[in-house]
């Protein structure tokens, strides 16, 4: 996709000339005053723009200031016939890139252009990449220990390096956008952009637009032709949330892009191609829907090459100790607050909750903890009052003691061996109470028998004593 650059001269044989020269190279947008050229920014990228110091009666220096003030400002560069040391001091006191004399040479404004733009390409890439190591979308930073979580960790590294579609599906809150952060990283596009969209929040005519872009005038506001996130994504990944929201038209055009792999834009009859790699989530059941006859069985087979299906935080009550810890560590560091532990009825409130909102309930109440704590630990008063009313009288009688601090260990082998009890010393039982795996409940009991016996006793020595 080529650079998009915005010229402001309010005298219309100087932008078109300058359009001209510039069009072979980027694509060039042009307004003859402040107000157009505000129109043009709000509603379109632009990464760099050219002004005319004199505009008419108005200061292209305001313009500056209104670009500079922008979410995506752009580079900028000023334009003048009153070339002096003073006009440049205080362009570029106005956030200005460079400045260039009247009349223009093109070829010095093409190099100034080019070098402003790699400039803009670098701080970029490295604004993202810092943004991909704070975020932490490693595997290894997803929390789990769970079975089912190790089966999606073992399906994230199987596909991640190959090309197929991914369909994630789960609940809200499950973390399926972490998981296609993951994929993404763990293939040989991590170099390349990683696009997200969520469907739910954008009408069917904003999303077409959002997904293949659009070009002037296809729609009113249409200013000027705009690239789609297929288009961005080009040589990446693409991510789709919620995906069983898009209406029947645009699945289609989801399809056509998916195979053969081209699409046009709004409006527009120019086919072009993409090589992005798609990724889709949604918290819905495609296959009912497809049954239902509210999704298209051609696109749920499409996106359906790899599925993967993200458990709820009930289905794997196990994790919840690891994720409780890393959770408070994280906002006690944030709020300067000194405690890294719960007391027990604290802990036992939030096992005995069943987080229909799963991971991101969880991160807000412990969140909500840390904010509300005054003690030197968080304590059930402390927790949202959802949790401890679903907990109500049952979490005293889990532990005797609920001022002492919580155990991670402790607390989870009394969870296990009180649902051994309650189902008679049957495993896959009590596998069932737990919401884990019996294979893993095989292997916790080992461990704890195996802790329990102790070291093995030194043989004695059969030497003859010295």
């Amino acid at each position: 996709m080529s650079p998009t650059i915005l010229i402001v001269d309010d005298e219309r044989h100087t932008r078109e000339g300058l359009r001209a020269a510039l069009e072979d190279r980027f694509d060039v947008y042009v307004a003859g005053d402040i107000p157009g050229a505000i129109s043009v920014l709000e509603n379109d990228t632009i990464d760099l723009m050219v002004t005319d110091l004199r505009l008419g009666a108005e200061d292209g220096m305001h313009l500056i200031d209104r670009a500079l003030q922008l979410p995506h400002p752009p580079i900028c560069i000023m334009m003048t016939a009153y070339g002096s040391v003073d006009t440049a001091v205080d362009a570029m006191k106005h956030g200005a890139y460079d400045f260039v004399t009247k009349p223009i040479n093109i070829d010095r404004l093409e190099i100034l252009i080019q070098r402003a733009l790699q400039g803009r390409e670098t701080e970029k890439e490295n604004r993202e990449l810092k943004q991909q190591v704070e975020k932490h979308y490693g595997l290894e930073h997803i929390i789990g220990n769970s079975g089912v979580m190790h089966e999606v960790f073992d399906t994230v590294k199987q596909i991640a390096p190959t090309r197929a579609t991914v369909l994630i599906e789960g609940e809200s809150g499950t973390g399926k956008e972490l998981v296609a952060h993951a994929i993404h990283q763990l293939s040989n596009r991590n170099r390349t952009k990683f696009i997200a969209v969520h469907c739910a929040a954008l009408s069917s005519q904003l999303l077409e637009s959002e997904l293949f872009g659009h070009e002037k005038g296809a729609f009113t506001g249409a200013t000027e032709r705009r690239a789609g996130r297929f288009e961005q994504a080009n040589g990446g990944t693409l991510f789709l949330d919620e995906i069983g929201e898009i209406d029947a038209n645009t699945q289609v055009k989801i399809l056509r892009a998916l195979d053969p792999g081209v699409f046009e834009r709004v409006g527009g009859n120019q086919t072009l191609k993409t090589d992005a790699r798609l990724i889709a989530a949604t918290n819905k059941s495609l296959e009912t829907m497809v049954r239902e006859g509210k999704f298209r069985d051609d696109l749920f087979y499409r996106l359906n090459v790899v599925n993967i299906t993200m458990p709820s935080l009930r289905d794997r009550k196990e994790d919840i100790p690891l994720l409780v810890s890393a959770f408070l560590k994280s906002f006690a560091s944030d709020n300067a607050k000194p405690f890294r532990e719960l007391t027990a009825d604290a802990m036992q409130a939030i096992l005995a909750y069943d987080w229909p909102g799963n991971v991101r309930e969880l991160r807000t109440a412990i969140e909500h903890g840390v904010v509300m704590a005054t003690g030197p630990r968080i304590t059930l008063r402390d927790l949202p009052g959802n949790v401890r009313q679903a907990a109500g009288g049952k979490t005293r009688a889990l532990l005797p003691t609920a001022s002492q601090p919580y155990n991670l260990h402790d607390t989870e082998r009394r969870q296990i061996e009180r649902a051994m009890t309650e189902s008679a010393g049957n495993v896959t039982a009590a596998a069932r109470k737990l919401g884990i795996s019996r294979r893993t409940l095989h292997r916790k009991l080992k461990s704890y028998r195996a802790a329990d016996a102790g070291p093995e006793p030194t043989p004695p020595s059969t030497e003859n004593p010295a």
